[in-house]
């Protein structure tokens, strides 16, 4: 079996951490973003994966190399030169799509969950049309476009974009199985899955929706990283409890890397993940964060709701909350006090920042 992961864009909903290394390769619970879906894709008996990149894809390149042969799995590139939106890649890949005439898997990058793909293949077989479409349910549907479908088998009526009175609370949650005959319905240019594959595909019969149900997140900017890195440990408390840490100080789902180094007197969790060789000082009060590898956070400093990047380093008694996000070596000089900060990679931080804002 086959895979198509739309890699595509540039990153930017996740800047500045996009601007050290591609976001698929930015770690999401001590785990590249990537490789959450290609394991799980393995496990569901898939050979080859095709990823379908615009950006920066020597780096990709390079990390999938190792990663191929670790899972004895067939890993190949889709160069896109111009942007070809989410049915186009499907159109430049056909050929290795077509390759054995089997059902084929697409995903979106972004998306985190506990990925059904076992169930959804056993679905979509039992159905046997062209596309099965994974759906899950949100509290606000006004805000998203949902998909109306009969509860009893799954086939998709029609699409209804940000409904004003409440016709469904289901939305597309970015992966899909395809047949082969679906590629009939793309072409190699910019095309939309959404809006010109997906309602012809209802109108005729063929689209089928999967019911998702655990947690979901797409986790393409930083607050939605946060509450997704929250869902995941969440998860992870349920199905694998011993690989989270434990002992003093240890406050709620916290997931340490084993080379990370803890000091005396903190306080760290609910909701965090330490990366590798991350060094927290005595008194650090953290939650509702990520720090990743290679950076310090320094003595009684207090952070909460942050993302700090990698080699960065957060100072004595600075206060930081409220969505900041550090790039690749950043320094937080001491006692400074930084809200909803967006800071580049590699600049010192040596006056507080009261309001959020984007430091270049």
């Amino acid at each position: 079996m086959k895979a198509l992961i739309l890699v595509g864009g540039f990153g930017t909903r996740l800047r500045p951490l996009t601007l050290s290394r591609p976001k698929p390769l930015v770690e999401f619970g001590n785990k590249a973003i990537l490789l959450h879906q290609i394991e799980a894709l393995v496990e569901a008996g898939v050979k080859h994966v095709i990823l379908a990149v615009s950006y920066r894809a020597e780096l990709l390149e390079e990390e999938l190399r190792h990663q191929e042969a670790r899972l004895g799995i067939k890993i190949s590139m889709s160069h896109e030169t111009t942007p070809l939106g989410t049915a186009g890649p499907l159109g430049l890949a056909k050929q290795a799509l077509l390759a054995d005439m089997e059902p084929f898997f697409v995903l979106n990058s972004d998306v985190i969950c506990d990925y059904p793909f076992k169930k959804m293949l056993n679905f979509h077989k039992t159905h046997g049309k062209e596309g099965t479409i994974v759906v899950t349910k949100v509290e606000e549907p006004s805000k998203y476009g949902v998909v109306v479908y009969d509860e009893q088998t799954g086939k998709i009526d029609k699409f209804v974009e940000k409904p004003k009175v409440f016709v469904s609370n289901k939305i597309n949650a970015g992966m899909y199985i395809f047949n082969p005959d679906v590629l009939k319905r793309v072409e190699e240019k910019f095309m939309s899955l959404e809006k010109e594959v997906f309602p012809f595909m209802a109108k005729d019969g063929q689209l089928f929706s999967f019911d998702l149900s655990g947690f979901w997140m797409d986790i393409g900017q930083p607050k939605d990283f946060i509450t997704g890195t929250a869902l995941y440990l969440n998860y992870l408390r349920q199905t694998n409890p011993s690989i989270l840490a434990q002992g003093e100080g240890i406050v709620g789902n916290v997931l340490v890397h084993p080379s990370a180094k803890l000091g005396h007197g903190c306080r760290i969790g609910p909701n965090v993940v330490v990366g590798p060789d991350v060094v927290i000082e005595d008194g650090v009060c953290l939650s509702k964060s990520t720090v990743l590898g290679g950076a310090k956070v320094r003595s009684h400093a207090w952070v909460q709701s942050c993302i700090v990047g990698w080699k960065s380093s957060v100072g004595q008694w600075v206060r930081m909350e409220n969505v900041s996000v550090l790039g690749e070596d950043v320094i937080i000089e001491d006692e400074l006090y930084v809200n909803g900060a967006r800071i580049l990679p590699h600049k010192a931080i040596a006056s507080s920042v009261a309001d959020p804002q984007i430091i270049m």
